[in-house]
């Protein structure tokens, strides 16, 4: 794991606390994962929170060091402009580059992979405001703006904090299985192990960031009301707004067409219903406003990346082993 001063502290421990927590059901498996930490100098290393992180070793021994790497994880934060600039670190970056077998970046972290060429020719991602400023200043780079994380061979990218916790999961998956991919994501009460496909926003999280007192009342309305017919004329009418007008002004103010939207926070809904109930597919296309099952495939294929009923076999809650009590939610 790679860190600087003013990296993300959550960027460097919740992926490991991920890997590391694959130990507690691998009874059979002394350490799932070694933990190295390195820096500019071996030490404690200052967070954007204040807090320190010790780095267990300097870049310059980490060089002199001949142990494989399995993989290489570089951490982003408030930090990474200054890191971009630090000879050393893209140094070491580069070095244990062509020693791992995967690499992976946390959130700003994937503008150091850029800066050394790591990402050339690669779909990436990153935290959502620096999607179009890695976009930018690294052209040979395909950025995916609304991916968690994005897999381009051995290369995986996260996007902003906690979704590395999301592509740290992904991670234990592949080596250990799903099942216990699973019981860390209970063990950590993370909601689901989510695909990295899915998107950065979600609809309340979007509905929060309107201004506008009657884009605010079409969201408030909309999100309580999904099974209902929720037209551009419809919701312009609730609202006093003509549907020019309202349509101009809903994009400004959440960035995505009324449709979008809607169609985004019915697949929100149907997700909680896929992992929290054993409902018929057909029902919960109902329930939360779809008029049929195939239309809502067609949604979830387009949003997920899977069907609802592959999605339903991948993050349905478990409900057995060490960790199952009565909240499943996870």
């Amino acid at each position: 794991m790679v860190t600087y001063p003013d990296a993300h502290i959550l960027d460097v421990v919740g992926p490991l606390e991920v890997l590391t927590g694959a130990g507690l059901f691998l009874p059979d498996v002394r350490q799932p994962y070694e933990v190295h930490v390195v820096s500019q100098k071996a030490g404690p290393v200052r967070t954007t929170s204040g807090l320190t992180i010790e780095a267990r070793q300097s870049f310059a021994t980490a060089m002199r060091d001949r142990h494989p790497i399995d993989t290489l994880i570089v951490a982003g934060g408030h930090g990474t402009d200054q890191a971009l600039k630090d000879k050393a670190l893209l140094g070491y970056v580069a070095h244990a580059a062509s020693k791992a077998d995967r690499i992976v970046s946390i959130c700003t972290g994937a503008m150091i992979l850029a800066e050394v060429g790591l990402l050339d020719g690669r779909r990436a991602t990153t935290h959502w405001w620096w999607c179009p400023i890695l976009a930018q200043r690294f052209p040979a780079v395909t950025v995916e703006p609304d991916a968690i994380y994005v897999r381009d061979g051995n290369v995986w990218t996260s996007a902003g904090v906690t979704t590395g916790m999301d592509l740290a999961l992904s991670l234990v998956e592949m080596d250990w299985g799903h099942d216990i991919a699973l019981q860390v994501a209970r063990y950590n009460v993370m909601y689901m192990m989510r695909p990295g496909g899915q998107s950065q926003f979600s609809a309340h999280l979007v509905a929060q960031q309107a201004d506008d007192p009657a884009i605010n009342a079409a969201l408030s309305y909309l999100l309580k009301h999904l099974t209902e017919p929720l037209t551009v004329s419809a919701l312009a009418a609730r609202v006093f707004m003509s549907e020019r007008s309202f349509a101009r002004k809903f994009k400004d103010e959440t960035g995505v067409t009324p449709a979008h939207f809607v169609e985004m926070a019915r697949v929100q809904a149907a997700r909680v219903a896929l992992e929290q109930s054993t409902a018929p597919i057909d029902q919960i296309a109902r329930q939360t406003g779809f008029a049929s099952a195939e239309r809502m495939r067609r949604a979830f294929q387009r949003h997920v990346g899977v069907c609802a009923s592959e999605y339903r076999e991948r993050f349905r809650a478990v409900t057995s082993g060490p960790m199952a009590q009565t909240d499943d939610r996870s």
